[in-house]
């Protein structure tokens, strides 16, 4: 089975566009949870503009599936989840004042730095997650880390889909292939939406899990949040 974690960055934009606590994100993230998410993904950046750190310190309790917190591991981070202690940390090569990822780790360039970070999570007990392309010898090097899983940046898939479903999963079928070979287990994330996501699943069914966040809350304001989780469950099964 492929877990649905929801992504509620943008939830917290909402709130902070007025500096008060509406919409409710301790609130959202328990509903989706009650709603059928099978996890709680946020990616707190160093200036805050939507997930706070607080925020962090005040959903670990509460996050009663999986926790999932992205994000470059800089000194900050890594003090802030090595005391959270969530159950995954994905580790993504954003800079700073990135809108949002864009791209996934060159790995030889970082192997020393991610191995040494790996070996860190390893230690508290934290299922560590590399954010990676599609490139096999990339993936290969990722493995030689220790890390226990990679997710795959999916936004060329997302992006082709319309044109070329089969060449847009092409790629991604071959690079989940590599991944397992490799002992790692596969994730996923960026721009998966209701339109691809069935699609993507059909041909990587052995998924360990599925992360997203823009997409899903759009649909929330059509459909509501309840119905939209059920739906990407749906595509999910």
């Amino acid at each position: 089975m492929t877990n649905l974690s929801v992504n509620i960055n943008k939830i917290a934009t909402l709130r902070n566009a007025r500096g008060e606590n509406t919409p409710d994100l301790l609130k959202v993230a328990a509903d989706c949870e009650r709603f059928g998410a099978q996890g709680i993904t946020v990616h707190p950046r160093p200036d805050e503009r939507h997930i706070k750190r607080d925020d962090v310190y005040r959903l670990r309790p509460l996050v009663k599936t999986e926790f999932n917190i992205e994000g470059y591991p800089s000194p900050e981070f890594m003090e802030l989840v090595l005391r959270v202690r969530p159950e995954q940390v994905t580790l993504v090569p954003d800079a700073p004042d990135a809108l949002t990822s864009s791209a996934g780790w060159d790995v030889a360039a970082h192997e020393e730095f991610l191995t040494g970070i790996v070996e860190q999570l390893r230690e508290a007990g934290i299922r560590s997650s590399i954010f990676v392309g599609t490139d096999a010898d990339n993936i290969r090097r990722a493995a030689a880390t220790g890390a226990d899983r990679v997710e795959l940046y999916t936004k060329p898939y997302a992006d082709l889909y319309p044109a070329d479903p089969e060449k847009a999963v092409a790629p991604f079928v071959e690079a989940a292939d590599t991944a397992m070979r490799c002992g790692l287990g596969v994730n996923a994330g960026h721009d998966l939406s209701l339109e691809n996501l069935e699609w993507f699943h059909r041909h990587i069914p052995r998924l360990s899990e599925v992360s997203i966040g823009h997409a899903l809350i759009c649909d929330a304001l059509y459909l509501g949040l309840e119905e939209t989780i059920r739906r990407y469950r749906q595509a999910l099964s």
